[in-house]
């Protein structure tokens, strides 16, 4: 076992309980979230703000018998310590280009608003990236021109999904996944618009015409880079992004970029791997996103499972930095 297995092992043990204590023969984290909506825990693709004085998370819920919006959606649930979420909204389905779906959300705080980045679900190669704002954090108003985002090139097959969004020299920075003509490898790309624009699709344009600005190349990564979630530190932007399709399993790697384009791995293992065998995340740790709160200590939060997405979990991790890396932190979780 390499010194950075084992750093990680041990913070992921320092990081859960032993509920085979209470008779359940599983290790959980502190945060153990999902949605029973559909008759089965399942939360999926987290994103967390910090607005009007309480914490909100939005995630994707999947379609079930006698929903009210058809195909995924997005919901909302509220907590005042990170670690413990209560549901209060729901997004359903609005305009032609949600009409099989949504789901995935990137979510940001400027102006006053809630802007949420999310991508449409069910249309293959033409699912693609759409914009909404809310004043409250549950009631979303829709841009009149979604979809706004989807990629150019031959590299690609024009599909976007996985949003995530972060300001950077005056731009805000909108980052998907897409994959290649033939469906196979899924890639990351990057694409940008001014910060103070309404984010219509005629605002936007695309940083990396010529090909992905990072594409699976390890082992552990196999056919898949997605999810990025995006985070500033010390000058540069740091990109944790998922690696391996659902439950390959699905694990979380580390990217560093001066300019937000051009990205070099951390390591070649990853930063949050899957956990062992009897832990409620053997099958994977995916889909992350990075929030950073009032006082700088940033949070990732993810998912995960271990019965290979009959249910789907979500978790978070608090991350330090340390000579220009993160580190995760689990001993600075709010209420341990």
């Amino acid at each position: 076992m390499s010194s950075r297995t084992l750093l990680l092992a041990l913070a992921v043990a320092e990081c859960v309980k032993l509920s085979c204590l209470a008779g359940e023969p599983l290790v959980h984290p502190r945060m153990h979230f999902a949605d029973a909506a559909s008759g089965r825990a399942f939360s999926k693709d987290p994103a967390v703000v910090k607005f009007q004085g309480r914490y909100l998370l939005y995630y994707s819920l999947p379609p079930y018998e006698g929903k009210q919006a058809k195909g995924w959606n997005i919901r909302v649930a509220a907590s005042d310590n990170l670690v413990d979420w209560k549901k209060i909204g729901e997004l359903t389905n609005a305009g032609e280009a949600e009409r099989n779906g949504f789901c995935a959300p990137g979510a940001i705080v400027l102006g006053g608003k809630v802007h949420l980045f999310y991508q449409t679900y069910g249309n293959r190669e033409n699912d693609a990236i759409c914009h909404a704002w809310s004043e409250d954090g549950i009631r979303f108003t829709r841009n009149s021109t979604n979809p706004i985002f989807r990629p150019t090139g031959d590299w690609n097959c024009g599909r976007a999904i996985d949003a995530d969004v972060i300001e950077h020299d005056g731009r805000l920075l909108l980052y998907w996944a897409t994959r290649d003509p033939a469906f196979k490898i899924q890639m990351q790309g990057v694409a940008a618009a001014p910060v103070d624009s309404d984010f219509a699709r005629d605002k936007w344009t695309q940083l990396n015409p010529g090909g992905p600005i990072l594409r699976p190349e390890l082992p552990w990564e196999r056919r898949c880079i997605e999810a990025a979630a995006m985070a500033r530190h010390d000058g540069r932007l740091y990109m944790f992004y998922a690696g391996g399709y659902n439950n390959e399993p699905q694990q979380i790697g580390v990217a560093v970029s001066a300019d937000g384009v051009h990205f070099t791995r951390l390591s070649d293992d990853p930063f949050l791997p899957n956990g062992p065998p009897g832990s409620w995340n053997s099958s994977e740790s995916g889909h992350p996103f990075l929030f950073q709160d009032d006082d700088g200590q940033d949070y990732l939060f993810y998912q995960g499972n271990n019965d290979r997405g009959r249910t789907w979990y979500l978790s978070v991790v608090p991350v330090v930095w340390k000579d220009g890396k993160p580190i995760p932190a689990p001993e600075r979780l709010p209420g341990r």
